[in-house]
């Protein structure tokens, strides 16, 4: 079944008020999808940082950083926090713009678990 695009809106307005934010109202794949777009941009940026502050990484502030930073991770010989940012990226990819995602709940799980692999790491 197609993901109804509208669901995030309605993620965006309970995210917007707080105080009557009430996730049981909210689509459950909206949330999913959501949650696991958050763990790659928190692994992606956390990553950024890390190469940046410590290894003195110049990068854009665009699209383009997000290869660079996995590239950057290779040559470093780092390729667990590479694979596992380019496999985040993949399941962000699939949750932000396929109309229909199978299994959204295990991608979730499998999203949180990389994105804190990815952090812990690079403390």
């Amino acid at each position: 079944m197609a993901f109804n695009w509208a669901e995030y809106l309605n993620l965006a307005q309970a995210l917007a008020a707080p105080a009557t934010f009430n996730a049981a109202t909210l689509n459950a794949d909206a949330l999913a999808r959501c949650a696991i777009s958050r763990a790659y941009y928190a692994a992606f940026c956390h990553a950024r940082n890390y190469a940046r502050d410590r290894h003195g990484l110049l990068l854009r502030y665009n699209g383009d950083d997000h290869s660079l930073i996995k590239r950057h991770f290779l040559q470093r010989r780092a390729h667990g926090v590479a694979h596992k940012l380019d496999k985040l990226r993949s399941l962000r990819n699939e949750s932000d713009y396929a109309d229909a995602a199978s299994d959204l709940p295990a991608k979730l799980a499998d999203a949180l678990a990389e994105a804190q692999k990815v952090i812990a790491i690079l403390k």
